[in-house]
């Protein structure tokens, strides 16, 4: 603990010099996320910011330091928001604590953007100077303005012979309508401006408010599992002050635990005696179970606790539902220990168990959208080492019976029978586009194909800004896949959820040998279901493997078979032994051949492998 009379001055050596937050009031803390479209340098700018302050050793710098996960190096994206604490010695003379959180920018990690936001009082917004403003810049900056922040904008990347610092700033004015006249202008990469930015935050950003003399309240932002310490819990101080041993109470489950570690993040966890109002910290109370960190809950004293609970965060609605199997059936168990721990980490993934005939023992999980889906199940395969299979993914669809009740269905497979259904409604999303102008005749064509309504077309400078109406199911198997590649990358996409719609959807089912495989069981538009059957027999088709019997493959809409390919059998030549002789000979062996092999059609069981499951998914829509 630093003494009275101490230098605060970070220190360059990387040794930690922490100032309790008895000495440091409020006045002196500031609490910022950085937010910014995928790609315009959040990251980058956390690394200069935590480089300049010294809060960590130059030997243990590296790229992307806030991005802990190799899923996240590797695809060069940030998927979990992040927290480091940094002291900076002003120019006005005192030390100030900033803590800075690390958000994602992708569409699918919004919900943790506005966790993130709930627990800072302020926000950089980053803006890449050759680019401007793209879809998400707009979704997570109306999130910082729906936390009340204070944005300080920031132009990154001015280095770059493409900037265009003049018109990115009329841009963010016009787009999204707050002052950028004092934009701060840098280069994260190069660290040209990061002293401005520093100052920026110190000047023009709030002083948390709070009462050191309150009973304990904090906010549950987050929680993860780390296999030496159980369950990590990072909080938020608003009022009073936490110590290590104290007895704390969670105020949503009412679980009671002491406090056995206290730490801040630098970003390794470096640990202290206690943590007042305004500020950020992590502890660890030898929690085991999984279900009593729930995020957004309110944490207090045992004794003389608060009351009044903090309002806490809106629970996320999962908008794509798929089954993870395993492999293996016997990694079951692993798999319901690896999904419980993943979901304490993400509090946007939800899951419940579920059988299938053809699978065995799984879980219907639910996720934000496609990329969460991949991550979630890279994850599960990486750090857990379980081999996964992923059915096709689904939304939740409305469907109403002709008795007047109604069902939500999340997967195809319970569909009920359709003489007992009345109507089925969708979910429908307003899909923000932003795209330059050459590449808008193939958007709009895409956005046709997929059943969209066309509600605005506007122009921002050189770059079209189209809303379209669309049915979610169109855009959750390769909407995004598709859109990059019809306009080389340069389109950026930002959806939310409108409500539901009727409109004409069946149930498709597949059949392999006359038997139904609940795991390609999806729902289809009436119009398109032709077309789809017909594209997932082909693909079945090729790889299915060939059997010693004939193997038909349909595709099926109720009793109606829609679309059929035949796998021809393997064929043992069975004449072979027969030298001369009589004919008659060599057609009693055909005839006994073809009397087994439709005898095997009707008894044989089609063996489908794993991979044919998990590519057949993949069909391009």
């Amino acid at each position: 603990m630093a003494e009275a009379g101490q230098d605060h001055a970070p220190s360059t050596t990387g040794e930690f010099r922490y100032i309790s937050s008895a000495m440091t009031d409020l006045a002196h803390i500031r609490n910022f996320s950085i937010v910014a479209h995928i790609d315009h340098g959040k990251s980058t700018l956390a690394d200069r910011l935590i480089q300049l302050t010294g809060t960590v050793a130059e030997r243990d710098m590296k790229d992307q330091l806030l991005d802990a996960m190799d899923i996240e190096r590797e695809r060069g994206i940030t998927i979990k928001a992040n927290t480091v604490r940094i002291e900076y010695p002003a120019k006005d003379g005192e030390t100030y604590i900033l803590n800075l959180i690390d958000t994602p920018g992708h569409v699918d990690f919004a919900y943790e953007v506005s966790r993130s936001m709930q627990a800072v009082e302020g926000s950089l917004l980053v803006v890449d100077a050759s680019q401007g403003v793209e879809a998400q810049t707009l979704a997570n900056v109306y999130q910082a303005i729906d936390a009340d922040h204070e944005i300080v904008p920031v132009l990154n990347k001015i280095d770059l012979p493409a900037a265009d610092v003049d018109r990115v700033k009329e841009q963010i004015e016009d787009v999204i309508g707050i002052d950028a006249s004092e934009a701060v202008h840098i280069s994260a990469k190069t660290g040209l401006g990061i002293p401005d930015v520093l100052e920026a935050i110190v000047t023009r950003l709030p002083a948390p408010k709070g009462d050191r003399d309150a009973p304990l309240k904090a906010m549950l932002v987050d929680s993860w599992y780390d296999p030496y310490l159980g369950v990590v819990v990072m909080i938020r101080v608003i009022d009073g002050v936490i110590r290590k041993g104290d007895m704390i109470r969670m105020m949503q489950t009412g679980a009671r635990y002491g406090i056995d570690k206290l730490s801040v993040l630098r970003p390794a966890m470096q640990d202290i005696k206690e943590l007042g109002p305004g500020e950020i910290g992590v502890f660890t109370a030898s929690i085991k179970q999984v279900r009593d960190t729930k995020v957004g809950d309110t944490i207090t004293h045992e004794k003389k606790g608060t009351d009044t609970p903090l309002p806490g965060f809106k629970p996320s609605q999962p908008v794509v539902f798929c089954g993870l199997f395993p492999v293996d059936t016997n990694d079951f168990e692993d798999l319901r220990d690896a999904i419980e721990k993943l979901a304490l980490n993400d509090a946007s993934f939800t899951y419940e168990m579920e059988t299938s005939a053809a699978l065995g023992f799984g879980f219907r999980c639910g996720f934000l959208g496609l990329l969460h889906l991949e991550v979630i199940r890279d994850r599960i395969e990486r750090e857990y080492d379980i081999d996964l299979i992923t059915t096709a993914p689904s939304v939740i669809y409305h469907v109403y019976m002709k008795d007047g009740s109604k069902l939500d269905l999340h997967n195809p497979a319970d569909m009920p029978d359709a003489t007992l259904v009345s109507h089925i409604e969708e979910p429908r999303i307003k899909a923000t586009i932003l795209v330059p102008d050459e590449y808008l005749g193939d958007v709009l064509k895409l956005c046709q194909d997929r059943r969209g309504i066309q509600e605005d077309l506007t122009y921002a400078g050189a770059r079209a800004m189209v809303v379209y109406d669309l049915p979610l199911n169109e855009v959750v198997f390769d909407f995004y896949d598709r859109l990059k590649s019809v306009t080389k990358g340069y389109a950026s996409f930002d959806y939310q959820l409108m409500g539901y719609r009727e409109d004409k959807l069946v149930k498709m089912q597949v059949l392999v040998n006359d038997e139904p495989v609940d795991a390609l069981s999806m729902m289809v538009h009436r119009d398109r279901a032709e077309m789809r059957g017909r594209a997932m027999c082909e693909k079945l088709k090729e790889l299915i493997p060939r059997h010693m019997f004939k193997i038909p493959i349909q595709a099926a809409i109720g009793g109606k078979v829609i679309a059929r390919e035949t796998l021809s059998a393997l064929r043992k030549d069975v004449t072979a032994k027969c030298y001369g002789g009589d004919v008659t000979r060599k057609k009693k062996l055909l005839e006994k051949q073809k009397a087994g092999k439709k005898r095997m059609r009707q008894f044989g069981k089609v063996e489908i492998p794993q991979e044919a499951f998990i590519n057949a998914l993949k069909m391009d829509s």
